[in-house]
């Protein structure tokens, strides 16, 4: 058996930590724990929206939709995601926040993977740091 292996179902796996699968917020001794990278399966009900948006991103961003209807908001452009492969890349200082304005599925991968974007519970879940 190889200690450097962790098979999962991102839907299960995803419930317990905010959606996050993959990052800096897994324990270290977890093949899931990366400095370099986080990813997130994002599940959201239709009206779920970011508490607040991210201000001085320091991290690059790829968001791809796989079900639903989701709008990503950035500086003076709002993107719509509805077609399933839909996606969207933003760089490193690029603010943003997004909507569900379906029920929603969308896989999010960040580079590189840092504390301190995270932001109060939404209504549905615990808080995280």
């Amino acid at each position: 058996m190889n200690d450097n292996v962790y098979v999962g179902n991102a839907g299960k796996d995803a419930a317990l930590d905010r959606g996050w699968i993959l990052g800096h917020f897994k324990d270290a001794g977890d093949p899931r724990y990366s400095e370099n990278v986080e990813i997130k399966w994002g599940v959201h009900p239709p009206g779920d929206e970011r508490a607040q948006w991210v201000r001085g991103e320091g991290r690059t961003a790829l968001l791809v939709l796989i079900s639903g209807r989701f709008r990503v908001e950035l500086p003076g452009r709002s993107v719509l995601l509805e077609e399933q492969g839909d996606y969207v890349v933003w760089g490193v200082g690029v603010d943003h926040s997004w909507v569900a304005e379906a029920e929603s599925v969308v896989l999010t991968v960040r580079w590189p993977s840092v504390p301190g974007y995270a932001v109060g519970p939404r209504k549905h879940e615990p808080a995280r740091d």
